[in-house]
């Protein structure tokens, strides 16, 4: 079989070979680590996320679980691919609704 190369989530398109995101069909730009983060999510949809797994898998282990970088990011992805998509889960993390 093909291998799957975009990803895709009640109306958002990620594709993985030309790093494009397409929010209803708009193309939208991401940076590298969002783009990143997006894909985590989108390949686990409805799943909650932990803020640690998001920081082990976009940034690495080297970064300071305290540190807010992953809210930071799941602010400005909701500002580009809408705030509805991305839910906060109390005290869990995030997940992308579909």
């Amino acid at each position: 079989p093909a291998e799957l190369t975009v990803l895709r989530a009640g109306g958002l398109a990620l594709d993985l070979r030309t790093r494009r995101v397409a929010v209803e069909e708009a193309s939208v730009d991401l940076t590298a680590r969002e783009f990143s983060l997006l894909e985590l999510l989108m390949r686990h949809p409805g799943q909650v996320l932990t803020r640690q797994q998001m920081l082990s898998h976009v940034w690495g282990y080297d970064y300071d679980p305290g540190s807010n970088v992953v809210d930071v990011f799941v602010r400005a992805l909701r500002r580009k691919v809408g705030a509805e998509r991305i839910v906060t889960v109390r005290g869990m993390g995030y997940r992308l609704t579909g």
